[in-house]
C-alpha cells in the first residue's frame, strides 16, 4: 500500500475520531469504507476514491450512531460482569434455622390461634372470612391474629 493510500487512510480516521469515533471505531469504519470501495470499483469507475471512501466512512459513523441511540451500546460477553443472585450458604442455613423456630413457635400456639394464624397469613383469607369460617366476629379473629403475632415475635426475637 503506497503512503497516498495511507495518508488518505489517516485523514478519514482522523475525521472520524473528530466526530467523536474511538480510535478502534474509527479503524473499523476505515477498513470498511475501504471495502465498499473495492466493491463499488468492481462494477463503476470510481474518479475520486478518496472522497468516496470519506463519505461512505462518515455514513457509516452516522449509522453505527443511529443504532447505538435506538438499540443501546453493544456489549461484548468478555466485558460483561455476571452476578450469582443466588443466596449464599450462610444465608440459606440460617433461614432453614428461622423456618425451624418458626415452625416450633407455630407449635407452641393453642390449635384455634395457630389455625386463624395460617389462615389469615398463609391461605391470604379475609378476617372477614375467617370470621365467617370459625362463627365469631371480625374484632375475635383480629385479637386472635394480634395474638398469635405477638407471641410468635416474642419467640423469634433475635432470630
Amino acid at each position: 500500500m503506497n503512503s497516498n493510500w495511507q495518508s488518505a487512510f489517516s485523514r478519514i480516521r482522523a475525521a472520524l475520531m473528530r466526530r467523536g469515533s474511538s480510535v478502534q471505531d474509527a479503524e473499523d469504519l476505515v477498513q470498511e469504507a475501504w471495502v465498499r470501495l473495492a466493491c463499488y470499483a468492481r462494477d463503476q469507475v470510481v474518479e475520486q476514491p478518496v472522497a468516496f471512501m470519506m463519505r461512505a466512512a462518515l455514513n457509516l459513523s452516522v449509522d453505527a450512531h443511529r443504532i447505538r441511540v435506538s438499540h443501546g451500546e453493544e456489549v461484548l460477553l468478555e466485558e460483561v460482569v455476571l452476578l450469582d443472585t443466588a443466596p449464599g450458604t450462610e444465608a440459606i442455613v440460617l433461614a432453614r434455622e428461622r423456618m425451624a423456630r418458626l415452625s416450633l413457635g407455630l407449635g407452641r400456639l393453642n390449635d384455634k390461634t395457630r389455625d386463624i394464624f395460617l389462615c389469615h397469613r398463609v391461605e391470604g383469607m379475609t378476617y372477614e372470612e375467617i370470621a365467617h369460617r370459625h362463627g365469631m366476629s371480625i374484632s375475635t379473629v383480629e385479637k386472635y391474629v394480634a395474638k398469635a403475632t405477638l407471641q410468635l415475635t416474642s419467640w423469634m426475637e433475635g432470630w
